[in-house]
């Protein structure tokens, strides 16, 4: 039997797990038992690279976590107010600076180019994008884009689930579709269009419906959703209606399956009780809509509540495994794996 292959992963917030923990981010080099991702357990698990996240969470300047409200059928989470951007930065300035001290261990690699996670792929090193989930460090008018380009910016997303001077961000809600907000502002549009014009990625992930055609419109290059699940299986705000799957495929594009619970339960529930079944659902609904070729993962380690099926990073060859007994074919996994993400992103970067 074929060996399985190595894994690209669209999204993880391990910078993220580290600074709530307040740990050294050593931690990440030598294993860090709180969190989902080290560099011991992607050896383990056959992780070639994935897309380190930058988040600032809302809770660092207005105290605790928006409130959940139950309703006849499932909730509401309370949408956080805007960053101020002088907070944003200074967030975004810690977290880049741990990004730059993991880059820097041995057996670990700063990815700016395909080349370089084809390197990661074919060899031992963990390969690290660089990705700003939500924008709210970058200027309105753009001025310090090129700065944080430099820096090694790669994928961002105009906005997470709260709003910025690029996007409005989805509400957290189930059932709902995700149309319910507003869609980019003309910042925004400036911003994709930059995008576009330097090679950076741009993430429909946490975008309402509205953002998700805004961007569509705007941009030249495939739609992406790094990660998210299937709406037709799991109503949640933050899935994908078949609509939007039709156009990430028509656009060449690729949709990053998420492994939240909340994501692919379909109560929307985010117990993490919930086999690996549950999670080829979500594969099987999205390649019979997309096909295979625009299906890949997009984990969302130390960013969710991660289902008990896949654990942690190490959970990664278990469900290639189960996708393999599933009927997938060794070419079909090795797109679902890293070849989707590969090819994606050479067509943004340039490869």
């Amino acid at each position: 039997m074929s060996a399985l292959p190595p894994v690209v992963d669209g999204h993880n917030d391990s910078l993220l797990a580290l600074r709530r923990a307040s740990a050294d981010p050593a931690a990440f080099r030598d294993g860090h038992p709180g969190g989902d991702l080290d560099l011991p357990r992607a050896r383990d698990a056959g992780l070639a690279a994935g897309l380190f996240a930058v988040f600032v969470p809302s809770e660092d300047c207005f105290g605790p976590e928006a409130a959940r409200t139950e309703t006849a059928d499932g909730y509401r989470v309370q949408r956080p107010p805007p960053l101020a951007p002088s907070a944003a930065r200074r967030v975004t300035d810690e977290l880049l600076e741990a990004f730059d001290v993991v880059t820097g261990f041995d057996g670990v690699r700063k990815c700016t180019t395909v080349e370089d996670l084809r390197a990661c792929v074919e060899g031992d090193e963990l390969g690290a994008v660089l990705h700003f989930e939500g924008a709210e460090a970058i200027a309105p008018d753009l001025s310090n884009f090129a700065d944080y380009y430099d820096r090694g910016l790669r994928s961002l997303g105009p906005a997470w689930s709260r709003p910025t001077q690029f996007a409005d961000g989805v509400p957290f809600r189930y059932p709902s579709t995700p149309d319910c907000g507003g869609g980019l502002t003309d910042a925004g549009r400036r911003l994709v269009e930059r995008c576009d014009d330097r090679g950076v990625l741009v993430d429909c992930a946490h975008l309402t419906a509205r953002g998700f055609w805004d961007v569509h419109d705007a941009s030249t290059n495939p739609l992406v959703v790094s990660h998210s699940a299937a709406h037709g299986v799991c109503p949640l705000s933050r899935n994908l209606t078949d609509d939007q799957l039709d156009a990430v495929a028509d656009t060449g594009g690729v949709v990053g399956l998420t492994f939240a619970a909340n994501a692919l339960r379909p109560d929307g529930d985010s117990n993490p009780d919930v086999e690996l079944s549950v999670v080829v659902d979500h594969v099987d609904y999205l390649v019979d809509r997309m096909g295979v070729d625009h299906v890949a993962l997009g984990s969302d380690f130390d960013g969710a509540t991660v289902v008990d099926g896949v654990g942690d990073a190490t959970g990664l060859p278990d469900l290639l495994a189960v996708l393999r007994e599933s009927g997938y074919s060794q070419a079909d996994l090795r797109k679902l794996a890293h070849e989707n993400w590969l090819r994606v992103l050479g067509e943004v970067w340039g490869s």
